[in-house]
């Protein structure tokens, strides 16, 4: 028997799973992302508690066919990273250190892309090989799968579909510096920001008034028969499905995963995205099936361990 490790770095928490090369998932556990210093006790901490595993395991460094990890910034292809929003490095040969560290084969990828190469994998993209994941969370992340690989790109950016351009004619902006970012109309806050803007325009009865505003409020407004809550997310799924439209012209997907927490509000998402989708989309696209993410959490360190395979 192989086996293989994944592992997604986050800012609070790195995670880390132990798999089988056919793709079994045997174990799963987390250990607390120590950022301090610029992060140097993060992949010391990492190498340490792989070594634990295998030893608790009775697994032989001959057994393991390497490590697989997701970071949350760009990535070069021979996994070098220039700086990182909230780990605390600035350059890092994260690839090389961990090999040292541990003797064993490491790949390294950006944590969307990987997130996306998991849900191709094991999840609700499998047996495909063409697929755009949209990850829609505190901002708006995504991997492009072509033929069975992610789109990394010469600045390690490729799949950056948060800051695809959709409106023109903003001019707040957008944390990455620019305006009119797709993150800003359709992440969690960018649907709050939606929803407070559309609760200014008129008085229009809502059970939105008097409520903090979140998306998950919309969504449950939304399924209320609320007519304001509709609007907004009429909106947000134009933004959505138009920018999705853009990008399978492009990417030409046979399907597109939807995940991260405001695909939590189910199979009633898709078919605003969906609709307007098909109303922008290049004739051969008009096809491409939209479902909804099925690993959650474990998206990372699947596809992390799939990224060593």
């Amino acid at each position: 028997m192989k086996y293989c490790f994944g592992v997604d770095i986050g800012g609070t928490t790195v995670k880390i799973g132990l798999f089988t090369t056919e793709g079994e998932l045997l174990d799963k556990w987390e250990i607390k992302t120590r950022t301090e210093n610029k992060g140097e006790a993060i992949l010391p901490d990492i190498a340490e508690s792989l070594k634990e595993k295998m030893e608790e395991k009775q697994i032989d460094r001959e057994e393991m066919s390497g490590i697989g990890i997701g970071i949350p910034a760009p990535v070069s292809a021979d996994g070098i990273v220039q700086n990182t929003a909230n780990l605390g490095w600035g350059y890092k040969e994260v690839k090389r250190e961990l090999e040292e560290l541990t003797g064993m084969r490491v790949a390294v990828g950006n944590d969307a892309n990987v997130a996306a190469l998991g849900e191709m994998w094991l999840g609700a993209g499998k047996g495909k090989k063409d697929m755009i994941m949209v990850t829609l969370g505190t901002g708006v992340g995504g991997g492009v799968i072509v033929n069975g690989q992610p789109l990394v790109g010469a600045h390690g950016a490729g799949g950056e579909i948060g800051h695809l351009c959709v409106n023109y004619e903003e001019t707040d902006h957008c944390g990455c510096g620019n305006t009119g970012c797709l993150e800003q109309y359709a992440s969690a806050t960018g649907i709050t920001r939606l929803a407070q803007k559309r609760l200014e325009k008129d008085d229009a009865k809502t059970s939105l008034r008097g409520q903090k505003l979140s998306a998950k409020a919309v969504f449950d407004a939304l399924k209320e028969g609320d007519q304001v809550a509709e609007e907004i997310v009429e909106e947000f799924g134009a933004y959505l499905g138009h920018a999705m439209a853009n990008l399978a012209a492009v990417a030409d997907p046979s399907v597109i995963v939807i995940g991260g927490g405001v695909s939590k509000a189910g199979e009633i998402l898709l078919g605003y995205v969906e609709k307007n989708f098909k109303e922008k989309a290049f004739f051969a696209n008009k096809d491409t099936e939209f479902v909804l993410a099925t690993l959650g959490n474990d998206a990372g360190i699947c596809g992390a361990a799939k990224l060593i395979l």
